[in-house]
């Protein structure tokens, strides 16, 4: 969704966000002494009732192992597991069997990795050639993702001897498009990055990194686990290859993620964990394997999780996530505004000109992360404190940690406003030496 067009959604009202707040028990919760404000819905969001209620009613009704068996409770179980992919599919806008069941987008990204390198060691047969990478490819990612899009291509460089490039950033943390040009070649066979700076709460230019890739011939991964919770997401309009996201981060439980593939990719990509569930024929020294997405979905399925997942989908379509994403972006722009006017305050990214969701990050001039996190936790403000998974774009920056303020569909005005109170607060509180 562009600028202009986000203007255009009104966002949601404080009488629909009080509405929504009825239905995360949670928010009912006092911390010492104070109503909770959670303000680190970046690293976990809060689970309304009808998620919670999915997975217990699949939990004490149908409990029972998908894709085996003939009894009712199976045929029932895989039934809603395979309606949760369906529900999943549709709120990316991808095909049903393009969607992967996995434990989080950490081991998505994996699954690309290892199956890139299963490629490259020749296991995946004539289909997977165009896969291969090997000494003079090249992958590119950027210095603002965070680990988990990160770690997995430097361990693939490593297995295949490919070589990692990495897309600076300028002063303001903004990616160098310029520098991305120059990257982004013949040799590059995939490139890696994050919709949504989970640091800095921009969104990034993916039409223009998606250009620069297809124009090499490149492949292109997708981190969404901070736009699939906020912004509409449609990963075909987006043209990337493959997408990961993580339920935690949008209403739905820990231990479930999805990995959007591009069904001609999947056909071909070898497959990363092997064993159960995922085979057609196997002997005692050779397998065959399912199509996909099966083909990478060995032993007993998360099927709670993911029928919760498709709860938390359902929740937020009906919700509306075009005005969901007005909602944050007008508490991005607040969280800027209105920590950036504290003396000794440095909001990261404040001067990058891109769109934003509700997510700010900041340091403050002679106190430390941690310790702004305890003084704001005792006035019953939750925010994240650290590198955040991000100690590249932290180094760049010229810091080591920071605090990290993120909104969602249930937070409100006041409790915004309580974060930047809290702030300038807590710099009065060390500065007086109390």
């Amino acid at each position: 969704m562009s600028t202009i067009e986000a203007d255009l959604i009104a966002p949601l009202t404080d009488a629909e966000v009080q509405r929504i707040r009825e239905d995360f028990p949670i928010l009912r919760t006092e911390v010492n002494g104070h109503p909770l404000a959670y303000l680190d819905s970046g690293a976990t969001s809060q689970r309304p009732l009808a998620v919670l209620d999915a997975e217990r009613a699949f939990a004490t009704g149908m409990n029972s192992a998908v894709h085996r068996g003939a009894h009712t409770l199976a045929a029932e179980a895989t039934e809603l597991f395979e309606d949760a992919r369906a529900s999943v599919a549709r709120f990316v806008g991808a095909d049903d069997d393009e969607i992967v069941w996995t434990s989080n987008a950490t081991e998505a990204v994996n699954l690309v990795a290892y199956a890139l390198s299963n490629a490259s060691l020749g296991r995946g047969g004539a289909a997977s050639e165009s896969l291969r990478l090997g000494p003079g490819d090249e992958i590119v990612t950027t210095e603002m993702e965070h680990h988990a899009n990160l770690i997995p291509w430097q361990e693939l460089a490593a297995r295949t001897g490919a070589t990692l490039k990495v897309i600076p950033l300028d002063d303001q943390g903004a990616l160098r498009l310029d520098a991305a040009a120059e990257l982004i070649t013949a040799r590059t066979r995939l490139v890696a990055f994050t919709h949504v700076s989970n640091v800095l709460g921009v969104i990034n230019p993916v039409a223009e990194l998606v250009g620069l890739a297809r124009k090499a011939g490149a492949l292109v991964l997708l981190d969404a686990c901070q736009s699939a919770p906020h912004l509409p997401l449609d990963v075909k309009a987006l043209d990337v290859d493959f997408a990961v996201l993580s339920g935690h981060k949008m209403l739905g439980p820990t231990g479930i993620g999805a990995l959007y593939g591009r069904r001609a990719l999947l056909e071909i990509m070898p497959p990363f964990l092997t064993g159960g569930s995922m085979i057609t024929t196997v002997t005692t020294t050779t397998a065959e394997y399912l199509p996909p997405p099966q083909r990478f979905e060995a032993g007993t399925q998360r099927v709670s999780q993911a029928i919760a997942l498709a709860a938390a989908v359902d929740y937020l379509t009906a919700v509306g996530m075009p005005r969901i994403a007005a909602h944050e972006a007008a508490f991005g722009a607040r969280l800027v505004d209105g920590l950036s006017a504290i003396d000794g305050v440095r909001v990261l990214g404040a001067g990058i000109d891109l769109p934003r969701v509700g997510l700010a990050s900041f340091d403050v001039d002679g106190i430390h992360s941690h310790d702004l996190g305890q003084y704001l936790d005792d006035l019953g403000i939750a925010v994240r404190v650290g590198h955040h998974c991000a100690q590249p774009l932290h180094r760049r920056l010229g810091i080591t940690s920071s605090t990290r303020a993120s909104t969602y569909l249930y937070t409100t005005d006041a409790e915004v406003d309580a974060v930047i109170a809290g702030v300038a607060g807590a710099i009065d509180f060390f500065r007086r030496g109390a």
